[in-house]
Formats: structure tokens, sequence, C-alpha cells
């Protein structure tokens, strides 16, 4: 009697893994679905969260600031920029800088910046997130 042992097939191989979510938005935090808490400023980018050294005010940006965004590959569709509590335009030579980066942004406070990008990054979207958190906080 001859069996053949029984063969599965990964349906979901060579799919992009599921990108981290947020389950809430407060001036604790960012809350991850996992449980964490992000307290600073983080990049999501290719479903992963980094923490994000940047300055607390505008003044004192720097292109190094959005390095990721140079060396990531295939580069975002869409870079959504949470600035925090309320929706604040950042100088033009951050803009700037981002556009010539080849990355379309869109500015927003935090609270939605993490709601489009939940949606988004559940479409199969390559979406980044850039965000600041409602209270300042200065990563040491």
């Amino acid at each position: 009697k001859s069996e053949s042992p029984t063969k599965f097939t990964n349906i979901l191989a060579g799919a992009n893994a599921l990108s981290t979510q947020v389950k809430t938005f407060d001036p604790e935090g960012i809350h991850l679905e996992d449980g964490r808490i992000v307290k600073g400023a983080c990049i999501f980018v290719e479903g992963k969260v980094f923490l994000w050294n940047v300055p607390q005010r505008w003044e004192g940006w720097k292109e190094e600031h959005f390095e990721v965004f140079k060396v990531t590959v295939p580069k975002p569709e869409l870079l959504l920029f949470g600035t925090g509590k309320k929706t604040i335009l950042p100088p033009g030579n951050v803009r700037a800088y981002l556009g010539k980066l080849g990355v379309t942004t869109e500015f927003m406070d935090s609270r939605n910046a993490c709601a489009t990008y939940n949606l988004l990054a559940e479409e199969g979207r390559r979406v980044a997130a850039a965000l600041l958190p409602s209270i300042p906080f200065q990563w040491k």
C-alpha cells in the first residue's frame, strides 16, 4: 500500500507580512495592538516600528531625520505624517526634501494618521507613517 504524505501549501508565502497596527492614540502614547506603548515619535515602515529621535519643534529638523525613506526599497506609496495633537504643516524645507525623495506625503494630526495607516496597511498598500506624540517626549 503506497501512501503519499499530505502536502500543505502556504497560500500566504511571499505575501507582505501584516503590518504593525495601532490600537489607540492618546496623551500616554501610541498603543500598538500587541500591547506595547510608544511614548515618543516613531516611524512605521515595512510593517515595523522605529523609534524616531527628532527635535520637539520644527527648528533643527534636517534631512538626516528622514534618511529611512532614502534607503527604504520599495519606497512607500504614501507617507502619513502625524504632527501630534493638531495638524501643523512643517516648514517648506521639510516638505521639499520629502518631495525630492519621491515620497507622497499627507500631513494630519497623529490620531487621524494612525487610523488612516491602519486602514491602508490592512488593504495591503505600501504605506508609512511618521508620528509625533500629542505630548512632547524626547528619546534618551
